[in-house]
């Protein structure tokens, strides 16, 4: 573990004096799999061989915004076909996305929009949203409504009807042993004791399986595109989204997590959780 945080370190150097990086120049990005930093031109090639490209956030830390608004742009900006996926926006509010990125609805009154869909501050999106608009990226919907996963977390996946399911053909909370403690860790933390602790797992389980199927749809629609898909970071490490995603496609995903102090850190986090770290600019 020493050793790997003297490369880590060593390696930090390296990419400061380096100047071909990827975005503004100064990103820096952690590979976890070959446990060094990357230049820049490597990282975006990894990006661009994939359809669906996961960033991660805490949904009230600024820093994560920007990292995850510049994969955006150096992937728009190196010629690719990109559209954004969002956890933010439900799946049934596609035409407010669309609305947005057309021009024909004003962000006054979007911003009502965006807060029926998500209650964090429009501004920690702001930017990528008007980026997404001010360049015609397409902005897609993947969430569900909170009154359907409420119902599962109450009575189960299988009280759904096959309207409220839509995309999703099935929930068990049949999954590996660590996703299903990281699962427990979340019931505990979240004062669900009043919930049944399977039904809690589904709900969990569903948010990941319909965000992996709403991007999938879109993406066999769009086979020109490439998804950046924007989800916390519980949802967008491998166990989350990305393993729903592998039970339906053989479309190759990458996924990319801000370093988050005593959460998401080099000496900590390994290949099983993300392909990249954020590390800083």
């Amino acid at each position: 573990m020493q050793f790997r945080s003297v490369i880590l370190i060593v390696s930090i150097f390296f990419l400061v004096a380096c100047s071909a990086l990827l975005g503004t120049g100064t990103m820096k990005l952690y590979d976890l799999e070959k446990d060094r930093i990357v230049a820049g031109r490597q990282a975006l090639a990894r990006l661009q061989a994939a359809r669906i490209v996961l960033v991660g956030e805490q949904h009230t830390n600024q820093w994560h915004h920007q990292a995850q608004l510049d994969v955006v742009q150096t992937l728009h900006q190196a010629g690719a076909n990109v559209a954004i996926g969002l956890e933010m926006f439900r799946h049934d509010r596609q035409s407010d996305l669309d609305g947005w990125i057309s021009g024909r609805i004003i962000e006054a009154d979007f911003k009502s929009l965006y807060l029926e869909n998500w209650s964090y501050d429009w501004q920690f999106y702001r930017a990528i949203f008007l980026y997404a608009r001010e360049n015609r990226i397409p902005m897609v919907g993947l969430n569900v409504a909170p009154e359907v996963s409420s119902q599962v977390a109450r009575h189960g996946f299988e009280s759904l009807s096959r309207s409220q399911r839509g995309h999703v053909d099935e929930i068990t909370c049949n999954i590996p042993p660590e996703h299903r403690e990281y699962l427990r860790r979340a019931h505990e933390a979240h004062a669900h004791g009043q919930l049944d602790f399977e039904h809690f797992c589904q709900a969990q389980l569903l948010w990941d399986a319909a965000m992996a199927a709403h991007a999938l749809h879109y993406l066999e629609q769009h086979q020109e595109r490439i998804m950046v898909l924007l989800a916390g970071s519980g949802h967008a490490r491998k166990m989350g989204i990305p393993a729903q995603l592998r039970q339906r496609t053989g479309w190759p995903w990458v996924v990319v997590l801000p370093e988050t102090p005593g959460v998401f850190e080099p000496q900590w986090v390994t290949a099983e959780d993300a392909d990249f770290l954020f590390l800083g600019y």
